[in-house]
């Protein structure tokens, strides 16, 4: 039996999960949604990341709870729609516990991550949150005490606001060494 470190990993989805194909980690992945055209179905704009797949089957093996946090400047049905598309798209909806669109604000994923924690009674040390953005997805976990990691991207290596970052991955299937 595997001894684990983590119980339950939280993702952000654009950048993380899936991103632009034309741009994949050279630009922020939130451009796309702005783009003419994209307004139905930004899905045929984007790609699954590589190693997302493997890696989400094998947490499941290791019976990690799962949870999708993905921010979105919608109003939150519509934003709840949104992400469940693109969760649909991908074929993932197996592979998450749950899924939440985020609120547009910094501190809206720490407030989801607290809230679902306390809600499971699991600790904060038991938790780990992936994201490639520093002040979306790295700073609020952090801030409500759980651990993070930041996939490494050329849009993140210039958005750090002068943080030295040491917990950084290149692909997400190096969360393994996490857990």
């Amino acid at each position: 039996m595997i001894t684990r470190k983590k119980e339950i990993i939280f993702f952000d989805g654009d950048g993380t999960l899936w991103y632009p194909k034309k741009t994949k980690y050279q630009e922020k992945p939130h451009w796309i949604y702005s783009l003419e055209g994209t307004l139905n179905d930004h899905c045929e704009y984007l790609t699954m990341i590589p190693t997302v797949l493997t890696t989400l089957k094998k947490l499941k093996e290791y019976k990690i709870y799962t949870v999708l946090l993905s921010t979105h400047p919608h109003p939150p049905e519509e934003a709840d729609a949104i992400i469940q598309h693109k969760i649909a798209h991908f074929k993932l909806r197996r592979l998450f516990d749950e899924i939440h669109a985020t609120r547009e604000f910094h501190a809206s994923k720490g407030e989801f991550i607290a809230k679902i924690l306390k809600k499971r009674g699991i600790p904060k040390n038991k938790a780990l949150m992936i994201g490639d953005n520093y002040r979306w997805d790295y700073k609020p976990a952090r801030d409500v005490g759980v651990d993070a990691l930041l996939v490494e991207s050329e849009y993140m290596k210039n958005d750090r606001q002068g943080k030295r970052i040491k917990k950084t991955i290149k692909k997400l299937s190096d969360i393994l060494n996490h857990i």
